[in-house]
Formats: C-alpha cells, structure tokens, sequence
C-alpha cells in the first residue's frame, strides 16, 4: 500500500503513463501535435485513484499535460527542422498571436460548457480529416501564404481554437497551411515549431491559475502541474518524439495525410461519444 492505495493498481497505472508517454511522444513527431488526446485521459485516472477532488482533477490533468508536451514539442521541433522543412516566416507571424489567443481561450474556457469545445473540436477534424482522405488539393484557398495581417489573425484564431477545444495548436495550424498549398510535410514541422512557445505560455498559466488551489492538490504539485506525472511521462514521450519525426520524413505525403485523418476522426469520435 501507497497512501491508502494498493501496490499493484499504482504499478498497472505507471504502466499506463509510460504507455501514454510513448504514444504521446510518437504522435508529436509524426504529425507535430502535442498529443494531450492522450495524456490527460491517462492522467484522469492516475489522479483519480490518488483521490484528487474532482473541482481541480480536470485542472490538474490539463496543465500536467501541458507540461509534459513542452519538452516533447521542442524536440519534435528541432528534429523537424533539422530536415529543413519548417517555415520560418509563419512561426514569426503565428508565435505572438497564437500565445494570446491561448490566453484569451483560456480566459472563455472557464464560463462555456464543455460541450460547446468537444462539438467544435468535432466539427473541424471532421472536416479537415475527410478533405484529406477524398477532397486533396480541390479545396486549398490557394498556392502561396497570404499577406501579414491575414496570417496575423490565422495565428490568433489558431490559439484562440486550440484553447477551446483543449488540443494543442498543431491540428489547426496543419490545416491552415496544407489549405495554403503547403505540404503535409512542412506543415507538420512548423507546426510542431509553433507548438513550443504555445507550451510554455501554458505551463506557466496553469502553474499560476493553480497556486491559490494548492491545498486541495497532491503532494508536489506545482499549481496545476504535477510534479509526479511530469517527472515519470516527460521523459518517456520527449525521447520518443524524434523517432515520430524521422518517421514522418520517410513517409510519402498521401501515406501521412491518411493516417493523420485517421488519428484526427479517432480523437473525434472520442469527443463525439463523450457527449452523450
């Protein structure tokens, strides 16, 4: 017994978390996305075996999970860019915008449903899952980026999407540049560029907006960031994260379109079922 807890549910459910950093750590290379599809659920039960209260447990999983993608989105990064494949010109005009569209998503997230997130999560990989799997090239908006106010915006509503719907900035923004012309290849690895400093914005907004809740926390928690779950899936996920990205550049552009449409109507349907 650990705290009240048998021995052997903690051990199945570090299994879990070793599991999930794995997963998590291939999702995030192969399609620059930070993979919290998969960690917070993981998380939602470690935390509920450890008998967190339920009025900070959601809290609790969504800024370990944040944590836990930083150091895994930097490195997704850096092996993505090694290939010379990111954009350096949308990371500029996305990086600002983004971060305070995180900010002010964060700000709406704590007065609407949750279902008004999950639906429009489902809307749109709905739709960018199936312009990949039958629509192609037929529905870009055009060849080129458009001009700086245009992207200015599309970086803003990327964060300002991602924060309320709970996903990482990655999904949307791949759909913004393959919608461009850009190929699935350059839009995962800049995406995975823009993911970092929407990270680390968020790490420290949870740490902050936990502090005043501290004392209904576990032990070693750091706001709304457990320093337990980060200790044990950031590793694990972080060096995964590379072997994702080398696998994506050996893939062909059909090949990973479809299995990101796959990833993205899974992630869906998930969403979908919890509503009901």
């Amino acid at each position: 017994m650990i705290l009240g807890v048998p021995l052997s549910e903690i051990l199945w459910l570090a299994c879990a978390i070793v599991i999930g950093g794995v997963i998590t750590g291939l999702l995030a290379g192969l399609f620059g996305i930070g993979g919290g599809a998969v960690i917070v659920p993981v998380l939602y039960e470690v935390f509920g075996v450890l008998a967190v209260p339920d009025e900070v447990r959601m809290q609790l999983c969504v800024g370990t999970s944040i944590a836990i993608i930083l150091p895994t989105t930097v490195r997704s990064y850096l092996t993505h860019r090694e290939k010379g494949l990111v954009v350096p010109r949308v990371i500029r005009l996305w990086a600002v915008p983004a971060v305070i569209g995180v900010a002010c998503g964060s700000a709406i997230a704590a007065f609407a449903p949750p279902a008004v997130f999950k639906l429009a999560f489902v809307l749109i990989a709905s739709f960018i899952a199936i312009k990949f799997l039958f629509a192609g090239d037929r529905w870009n908006l055009g060849t080129e980026l458009p001009g700086t106010l245009p992207m200015t915006l599309y970086g803003f509503v990327i964060g300002l999407a991602g924060s309320l719907m709970g996903v990482s900035g990655g999904s949307l923004s791949n759909i913004v540049l393959t919608l461009y012309g850009k190929s699935i290849h350059q839009a995962v690895a800049t995406s995975a560029g823009l993911g970092v400093p929407i990270t680390i914005v968020g790490t420290i907004g949870y740490i902050l907006a936990g502090l005043p809740h501290q004392s209904m926390l576990p032990p070693l928690s750091l706001g709304f960031v457990s320093l337990i779950g980060l200790a044990v899936m950031a590793p694990v996920s972080s060096l995964t994260a590379p072997y994702g990205a080398r696998l994506a550049h050996r893939l062909s552009r059909r090949t990973l379109e479809i299995a990101f449409s796959i990833f993205l109507l899974l992630v869906s349907a998930r969403f979908l079922v919890s509503l009901f």
